[in-house]
């Protein structure tokens, strides 16, 4: 299929490399005329692993395309998705200003039947909107559908080549039937492509989000009950994890969950039911909860020091909102780190792939209470103690020997839940992880 996607942020650039890689003709367009020349040269704007490799080999076969001009790119193409982004305004609803740009320019560039598809994560009604502005600039017919994507940063070819649904959202047949056929090679293992109307499309995607969020947000209230009881919550996620209707996934106690996701979708939605006079209670507990989680570390941190943290120097392992991804939008580590800070501490910080994000995030105190590092164990020079904010795999088996010889009191406040605190505690190693009990006492220290 001749297929065009418009924006190469995270969600369009995958999307449409993994069309490609289908065999599929596919032009990517954005306005950004750096990133398009970036891209032509083989320079990828996102970390995602495998992602480089398959827009290298897609590019070389020409199958793949990237390029500014939108009006060729609707001319030659049957299927255009919009993948552009849905900031979230100061009230928490989506912006749609991109999206309807988007929508004008393939209106006026139409020259022929096309299939448009909103790919964006975008509030229910958005496909009427995109009619109705389509419609302003051509007299050609054309169909608007809902098809949202489902991708976990770092784990996004996967979930694209093998995804566990296909949501295709349209009041047409044909229409359903090419969308149908467009993802029949990425379902081979059986898995369901899901046809509903364009409506329940729209809000599945915040409602998935809006779950998973909850799952994230229910067990950090259990992780910090507890901390109260003396319990430990790896146990107790354990045992609520091994009933069906509950399941193990996203019921990892950490501090809070942040990325482009999660935090942006839950306030949507409840923006969303306000409009329509609903008030979604439980959803804004989840949401004061992830809030109120991200202070957690600062907190044990505080009362770990008798709530003096002048001159003191903490290495931060961990900067991404989770691993395999260089993404720090709503991290936990931010809040951290410039809570340290206004503590009068200093932080030495690392990651493996988010120190480029990290310079602009922070650009205000870089080298200025900030400092960043490109290996771990650099990082912990004249430091007073480690804390853990994303559970890369290389941080989960550490030189524990090293990391007391380096450190001035050996101390870890894990916000991942890393390591075992009897092993921590064997080592002589201070450690106190989220929800579980720790490896000292805090009136030990006093």
């Amino acid at each position: 299929m001749r297929i065009a996607v418009v924006g190469t942020g995270y969600v369009g650039l995958v999307a449409g490399t993994c069309f490609a890689d289908a065999g599929n003709d596919v032009i990517c367009v954005d306005n950004d005329q750096d990133k398009i020349e970036k891209l032509n040269a083989g320079q990828i704007p996102i970390y995602e692993p495998g992602l480089e490799e398959m827009v290298r080999r897609n590019v070389e076969q020409d199958r793949l395309q990237f390029t500014t001009d939108i009006k060729t790119a609707v001319e030659k193409s049957n299927i255009i998705f919009i993948a552009v982004g849905t900031p979230p305004q100061e009230d928490g609803s989506a912006d749609l200003k991109h999206v309807l740009a988007v929508a004008k320019d393939i209106g006026t560039y139409m020259n022929g039947f096309k299939i448009i598809v909103n790919k964006s994560t975008v509030p229910v009604g958005t496909a009427d909107r995109v009619k109705e502005e389509v419609k302003k600039y051509t007299n050609h017919d054309f169909a608007v559908v809902s098809n949202p994507e489902f991708l976990k940063e770092g784990a996004a070819i996967e979930d694209f080549m093998k995804p566990d649904r296909v949501v295709i959202g349209t009041d047409r047949e044909d229409v359903a039937d090419t969308m149908r056929n467009l993802y029949l090679p990425f379902v081979r293992t059986g898995k369901p492509i899901i046809i509903m109307d364009i409506r329940s499309a729209e809000l599945t995607k915040y409602a998935a989000n809006s779950m998973l969020a909850t799952k994230i947000s229910f067990i950090n209230e259990i992780a910090n009950l507890c901390e109260k009881v003396g319990a430990d919550v790896d146990m107790v996620r354990r045992g609520i994890g091994a009933d069906r209707r509950i399941g193990p996934y996203f019921i990892f106690p950490g501090t809070g969950y942040g990325g482009s996701c999660f935090p942006k979708d839950v306030k949507a939605i409840i923006r969303t039911a306000k409009q329509y006079g609903l008030d979604l209670k439980i959803l804004q507990a989840v949401e004061e909860v992830n809030e109120r989680q991200k202070t957690i570390m600062l907190d044990k941190i505080k009362t770990y020091y008798n709530n003096d943290l002048k001159g003191k120097t903490f290495t931060v392992w961990g900067l991404a909102f989770k691993p395999n991804t260089d993404d720090m939008r709503e991290a936990p580590a931010i809040p951290l780190i410039r809570g340290l800070v206004k503590e009068g501490a200093n932080v030495q910080a690392h990651d493996p792939e988010a120190l480029k994000e990290a310079e602009w995030r922070f650009e205000d105190i870089l080298n200025k209470g900030v400092t960043l590092f490109k290996k771990r164990y650099d990082a912990l020079e004249g430091s007073d103690g480690l804390i853990i904010m994303t559970e890369w795999n290389e941080f989960r088996e550490p030189d524990f020997y090293l990391i007391k010889e380096m450190l001035h009191k050996p101390v870890i406040f894990d916000g991942r839940n890393l390591y075992d605190p009897k092993r921590m505690a064997k080592l002589g190693i201070d450690y106190f992880p989220i929800g579980r009990p720790p490896s000292t006492k805090f009136k030990e220290q006093q």
